[in-house]
């Protein structure tokens, strides 16, 4: 695959990216494609590894040897079609995906590893440019009806997948516009928003029905609510009964954004909020729903608690928006720099990683605990008290244990702080509307194995994305997605000619 002696020839070549001092003064994409040659040659350095792990790091199990031998070969059209026949939107995981196949390139042992995500991200782009991607509408049309609940990447997958199958699918999404939190939660400057707009008009052609603005409930719960404050934009309600009438099938895919909260003194205060409060009315405002946001960071001092992506996409919103200053603060001892590649590869490493965001100015702290947050006069948070925490390895080989720092207690200003920690479970209200069985995570029961694939505990009634297995990756919902049509499939026709 790629030229025999790429890899030993030509170096791993980055996309280029706008200057961090220019970039947080906009909230368009920063980041160019590869050109078409150094696509090619970063194509050449794909090695003839003979058991490529690359496609089983890939959750989508996206066949990168032969695109990569492809765009080396400058033979775009079929590298597009290659990518595309098992990943729906590569334009999505070409941009945000962290690139688990890259971690496991076998080039990856010693070296720098193929640039994987740049050669899909050129690919992709390269499709849409020369106008080779278009709507595909079935040739024939099976008379059953499906009903997705929730517009992220697993139920935009599984429409796609499932119209492409000749299947009626409409897609109800509680908020005003097709997307989940690639539209509400992922920033414009890691994803501008005219990929899912362009999407949703392929979609739309191949015989889709969007319906935003649509909130599924039951009735038994319609009153409940769910803890956290998500937008939601919803002006109708439709029950759960009304959609297992009137569908053959019903999938749900409305991902998991029950955030995981910090019930600390102070928590109640003014100027504390959960990361999804704060990162969709940026959306927003860029997309020129709103003037101006309701929670900002301009002119304070903002924490965000929490070092995953969340967190990161809130440090980027924060200096755009123009903060004094940002500090990210983490529970979990620091990662090594680099990792141990004999112990690690081809799995997933546990290192150091620093964002984009991080680059464009952000102070870090790791293990750290928060014990409160302090008001101010105004009853409003000035700062918050933390303290620094001691991880040890249990002898008995269980989980690590953490104690605080006698004496290390000490007080960050924070007039904003954003929590980033992550998303424990799916709302329960939409479980309960359809009384779907959870497991102990609070996630839909279904498996992903065997003839009840993707199956819940109630007939006809299907679970995929983080929805089923929890918070997740993009790429995760997206193969879910693809996986569950093809179950939806199966139950109603017998048979199904979709990929796995």
């Amino acid at each position: 695959m790629g030229k025999i002696t790429g890899f030993l020839e030509f170096a791993r070549l980055h996309e280029a990216a706008e200057a961090a001092a220019t970039r947080v003064h906009h909230f368009r994409e920063f980041i160019q494609r590869l050109p078409d040659d150094a696509a090619s040659r970063q194509g050449a350095r794909c090695m003839d590894c003979g058991v490529p792990f690359c496609q089983t790091g890939c959750p989508v199990n996206n066949i990168i040897p032969d695109w990569n031998d492809l765009v080396y070969r400058s033979d775009w059209k079929r590298a597009l079609d290659s990518l595309l026949s098992t990943n729906n939107f590569p334009e999505f995981t070409g941009r945000i995906c962290p690139a688990p196949c890259e971690a496991a390139c076998t080039l990856n042992i010693n070296d720098d590893p193929v640039g994987i995500k740049s050669i899909e991200h050129a690919i992709i782009d390269k499709g849409w440019e020369m106008g080779w991607i278009v709507p595909q509408p079935a040739l024939r049309r099976s008379g059953r009806r499906v009903a997705i609940v929730g517009s992220g990447p697993a139920g935009l997958a599984c429409a796609q997948q499932l119209a492409r199958a000749g299947h009626d699918v409409t897609v109800f999404e509680k908020n005003d516009r097709v997307g989940g939190l690639l539209r509400y939660g992922i920033p414009d400057f890691k994803l501008e928003k005219r990929h899912i707009d362009r999407r949703v008009q392929q979609m739309s052609e191949e015989g889709v029905s969007f319906r935003t603005g649509v909130y599924v409930k039951g009735a038994d719960v319609a009153g409940a609510a769910d803890p956290g404050r998500v937008l939601n934009l919803a002006s109708e309600r439709i029950d759960a009964t009304t959609l297992l009438a009137d569908f053959d099938a019903v999938v749900l895919a409305a991902g998991a954004e029950h955030p995981r909260d910090l019930p600390v003194p102070g928590r109640e205060l003014d100027g504390v909020h959960f990361a999804m409060e704060f990162l969709p009315q940026q959306n927003r405002v860029v997309a020129g729903d709103v003037a101006d946001v309701e929670i900002s960071a301009r002119g304070r001092h903002v924490v965000v608690i929490g070092g995953g992506d969340t967190g990161s996409d809130c440090v980027g919103t924060s200096n755009r928006q123009g903060a004094l200053s940002v500090t990210q603060l983490e529970l979990m001892p620091q990662p090594p720099l680099h990792e141990r590649r004999e112990l690690t590869w081809p799995w997933w490493p546990y290192k150091l990683r620093t964002s984009s965001s991080h680059e464009e100015g952000c102070e870090r702290d790791w293990a750290i605990g928060t014990k409160r947050f302090v008001a101010g006069a105004d009853g409003r948070v000035r700062a918050l008290l933390a303290v620094r925490l001691e991880w040890t390895s249990d002898p008995a080989g269980g989980p690590m244990r953490m104690r605080e720092i006698e004496g290390s207690e000490f007080e960050i200003p924070a007039d904003l702080v954003l929590l980033a920690m992550g998303f424990v479970s799916p709302l329960a209200s939409l479980l309960e509307a359809f009384g779907v069985e959870r497991d102990a995570r609070g996630n839909a029961r279904a498996t992903t194995e065997g003839l009840a694939s993707y199956r819940t505990s109630v007939d006809k009634v299907f679970a995929a994305g983080d929805v089923r297995r929890g918070q997740s990756l993009v790429v995760w919902a997206i193969r879910e997605g693809r996986q569950c049509a093809r179950a939806v499939d199966e139950e109603l026709m017998g048979v199904s000619e979709l990929p796995r």
